[in-house]
């Protein structure tokens, strides 16, 4: 992983209610899993709409890595038909957790060897539960963490495989998105607690029934996909919702208004939440044809929240919370210490250096009110984490003097993030 040696980013104070109209870029999520569907099927497509972000475009130099044409236009990318799979190839799965993840199962349909590598905290982060799982379905892999070399011979019988999720639902995912091109599909069966992140498992089954795949699962312990041809084609990406909170987030805290152009009014994504996650601590929020406007209170309420199924949004709510009038405990989100820095350690070392009044929770974070001020000596950490980065600008609105020491983190889902925000905060399109 590349240090930076950037100077710290001041988080802009909002002189007032923040007022704006927002366009956010496509869903990560849907966008890395629409560039493997579409490299799987091989005959090629179009994903329109999509996210252009350090993530995406790691997903699309994995796909490039193992022969598949992958050529991008703005927010577009184009996969070229191609004949197959291949090897040898290396594969650099930066700190995304979608191409850790998801390609390994995808290589084992390339002819030779796949060598994994990342950043320095990828190689920290779980990926023992699916190369075992890819074990027990016919495929060699040498190493249990990145590095790691995945020996592709072009099939994988499939079948069934047991595996504990409980720490990512990208396990579930990963196995799942390439098994049509199983010999036997797969049924994957979860044994442990709860999987976590399960609107994501339900992104995976809709694109891949949508895609002409047959599908079946009860929703919690187990899901098959069955083997068969997967339709290439054109797809357009939804607007990244947990992005968009950041967004809202901002009306939250400073009493505004602001509208996130095309939000969906039917979706998997987990951000989708955010909604009742805004009404518990005060704003109205409203859902038209115009898209989803978040009018935020006098006051901000504290609020009790199981963010287990939506832990992404943990972040931004957990700034929300540091700036309620009453206290909020937020559960069921352990498996955050498994993401790309440990959330629940960095967001109570970074309230905490505020002033904040916060502890974690053997499942959780308690926060009660406490008026926060910024360290001028000590930068708000990002710890090379998207939505820590996020998170310390929302708090920045109201707490004079916080920087960001890692702005460019934000790269990873939500590109030229610093004028994004600059525009929303002088009343235009974000």
């Amino acid at each position: 992983m590349t240090t930076s040696t950037q100077l710290p980013w001041t988080a802009p104070l909002a002189g007032g209610p923040v007022r704006a109209t927002v366009t956010v870029p496509g869903s990560k999520s849907i966008t890395n899993r629409a560039l493997l569907l579409t490299a799987l099927a091989g005959s090629g497509g179009t994903i329109r709409r999509a996210l252009r972000s350090r993530d995406t475009d790691l997903m699309a130099g994995a796909l490039e890595a193992l022969g598949v044409p992958v050529t991008s236009q703005g927010d577009e990318f184009r996969v070229t038909a191609h004949g197959g799979l291949r090897g040898p190839a290396t594969v650099d799965c930066g700190l995304a957790g979608t191409v850790m993840r998801f390609v390994p199962p995808l290589a084992a349909l390339a002819d030779g060897p796949v060598h994994f590598d990342g950043d320095e905290r990828a190689r920290q982060r779980p990926m023992g539960t699916i190369l075992r799982a890819l074990r027990a379905l016919g495929c060699q892999v040498e190493g249990d963490s990145l590095p790691f070399v995945l020996h592709g011979t072009g099939q994988l019988p499939g079948g069934e495989v047991r595996i504990d999720a409980s720490s990512s639902s990208q396990f579930v995912s990963g196995l799942l998105l390439s098994a049509a091109g199983y010999d036997a599909g797969i049924t994957v069966r979860h044994d442990g607690p709860p999987v976590p992140s399960r609107p994501h498992i339900d992104m995976t089954m809709q694109m891949l029934a949508d895609r002409g795949i047959e599908v079946c699962s009860d929703g919690t312990t187990w899901w098959q996909v069955s083997p068969g041809p997967i339709a290439g084609g054109d797809f357009d990406v939804e607007p990244d919702l947990s992005n968009a909170a950041v967004f809202l987030a901002a009306a939250a805290v400073t009493g505004g208004q602001v509208t996130v152009s095309g939000w969906p009014a039917r979706t998997t994504q987990a951000g989708d939440a955010i909604r009742p996650l805004l009404e518990q601590v005060g704003c109205t929020v409203e859902l038209d044809e115009h898209g989803l406007t978040v009018s935020g209170p006098g006051r901000l309420d504290g609020l009790d929240a199981d963010l287990h199924d939506v832990g992404e949004l943990t972040p931004t709510i957990a700034a929300l919370a540091a700036l309620a009038a009453t206290p909020s405990r937020l559960r069921g989100i352990a498996h955050l210490r498994g993401h790309e820095t440990d959330r629940l350690a960095a967001l109570a070392t970074e309230i905490g250096a505020l002033g904040g009044d916060i502890r974690q929770l053997p499942d959780g974070l308690e926060i009660r009110p406490r008026p926060l001020r910024s360290d001028p000596g000590r930068p708000w950490a990002a710890y090379a984490d998207h939505r820590m980065a996020t998170a310390g600008a929302i708090l920045g609105l109201v707490v004079p003097g916080i920087a960001v020491d890692d702005i460019t983190s934000t790269t990873k889902t939500l590109p030229q993030f610093p004028a994004r925000w600059a525009a929303m905060l002088a009343g235009g399109d974000g």
